[in-house]
């Protein structure tokens, strides 16, 4: 489903450049929940947004699902977007000025739903995060946890092929981290393909497969049985 070839992205330019990802070559299979670790600064985001295609890397290969992206310009790249990937942050990424279904219609309106479609679309995945009782609340008025299950929704409305999460329980509680991890945990048993940035051990647990940066560089790549909550 993903497969990444000698993947480099610096920023800056001249004689000051800065090296983030250092020659990424990795391949993740359809229905993979795959943890990226590393401590600050060893790459993790960085990467995700290269195979993600919310970047361009420097130089290097990004095959998602068969298909070459390297030569895509900016339409091509977002139209992939909206049919294939979808997206959770740890900022949420919610519209306030929308209520939680309103959020989660906005890429079904922009892949050219109707009104009808995607209204009925984004319902069934707030109910799929168990939110079917918070359609009509504003991101204000709800917790933490609700606001990026409420992003989670959002993310798989369209059924993407591939999920991404950057770090999708740092801004949340114990509580509210394991209600997230059990919906990402919930998808992947039905077959999503997830790829799930943290730097957190407890909830890289429930990946079955966790790669590990440092200095741009893969230093481990392990399989494990992934935990049950």
């Amino acid at each position: 489903m993903i497969e990444v070839k000698n993947l480099i992205k610096n920023y800056g330019e001249g004689d000051v450049v800065t090296r983030v990802l250092r020659g990424i070559d990795l391949s993740i299979p359809a229905g993979q929940f795959v943890a990226i670790m590393g401590k600050s600064g060893a790459g993790k985001s960085t990467l995700m947004y290269q195979m993600s295609l919310l970047d361009q890397p420097t130089s290097g290969s990004v095959i998602l699902d068969n298909v070459v992206t390297d030569g895509f310009d900016e339409k091509k790249r977002t139209t992939f977007r909206l049919k294939k990937l979808g997206y959770i942050f740890q900022d949420y990424a919610l519209l306030p000025e929308l209520n939680a279904v309103e959020n989660v219609e906005v890429p079904l309106l922009m892949l050219g739903l109707t009104n009808a479609e995607a209204r009925e679309k984004a319902s069934r995945g707030l109910e799929a995060v168990g939110l079917g009782h918070r359609l009509h609340n504003r991101p204000s008025q709800l917790s933490g946890g609700e606001q990026q299950r409420v992003s989670i929704a959002r993310a798989i409305a369209q059924k993407p092929d591939i999920l991404f999460a950057d770090e999708p329980t740092a801004s949340l509680d114990s509580v509210s981290s394991e209600d997230v991890i059990k919906v990402m945990r919930d998808l992947h048993a039905k077959g999503q393909t997830i790829v799930m940035v943290t730097h957190e051990p407890e909830y890289a647990a429930f990946a079955e497969r966790v790669i590990t940066l440092e200095d741009g560089q893969v230093v481990s790549d392990k399989l494990q049985t992934a935990k049950g909550m």
